[in-house]
Parts: structure tokens; sequence; C-alpha cells
């Protein structure tokens, strides 16, 4: 459900993107103690997709796209799956890394960005 003009979801819809969310962390959690990385890998690069903010200083349009491009399963999926073809367990671990990141904004309610303004998300509005 669309809410009126805000472009963002609500509802119950927003409630399982949400649990959806939840639901990558867990599962990122799982695969990446089953790769055997070291946890403070995990602690180091948890929060790296968070430096595609500084494109924001481009300007909110070039700050969005980067921050979106950062911020979606696609980036993280195709790592993976390379990363699975090569047997390269260290590109396996920053793909599980990444996709718990985005898993973690997607659980807290922290959606892809909209250009109008770095608050506007598909998930509402950041804040007050």
């Amino acid at each position: 459900m669309i809410s009126s003009g805000s472009g963002s979801v609500n509802g119950a819809p927003r409630l399982l993107l949400r649990a959806e969310g939840f639901a990558i962390v867990v599962l990122c959690g799982i695969g990446f103690a089953k790769v055997g990385a070291s946890w403070w890998l995990f602690a180091l690069l948890i929060l790296v997709p968070d430096l595609s903010i500084l494109a924001y200083f481009a300007g909110p349009r070039t700050g969005a796209i980067t921050y979106n491009a950062a911020h979606t399963y696609l980036g993280p999926l195709v790592l993976l799956a390379s990363a699975l073809l090569l047997a390269a367990p260290g590109a396996s671990a920053i793909a599980l890394i990444w996709g718990a990141h985005i898993g973690l904004d997607r659980a807290l309610g922290l959606g892809l960005k909209y250009p109008e303004a770095f608050a506007a998300t598909h998930l509402g509005r950041i804040g007050k």
C-alpha cells in the first residue's frame, strides 16, 4: 500500500519488508559463521556501505543513486555468487557482511533514498 503521495510503503507491507530485512540479517550471520571468517572482520566492515552517504556532497540526486547502489541486494548477491563459483571464502565473507548491513537497515526501517531528501525513503520518512 502506498501512502497518499509519499511514495513510501506503510501498514502490513512495511512490516513484512522490515521482517524480511531481519531474516536476511540472520541468514547472513549464519552464512558468515559457516564461512569461518573472523568476527573482527564483520565488526570492521559492517558500516562500510554507509560511506556511500558521502556522495551526497555531490548533490541529492547523485547521493541517492550512490547510496541506493550500495544498499540494494544485487551487489552482495553478485559478489556472493562470484565468490562461490571461484571458491573465494574472503569474498563470500564480504558479501555476507554487505548483505547483513542492508538487511539491518531494512529491519530498522531505513530504506532506499529518493532524491528529494535523504530522509525520504521507500520505507517512509526518517525522523520526524
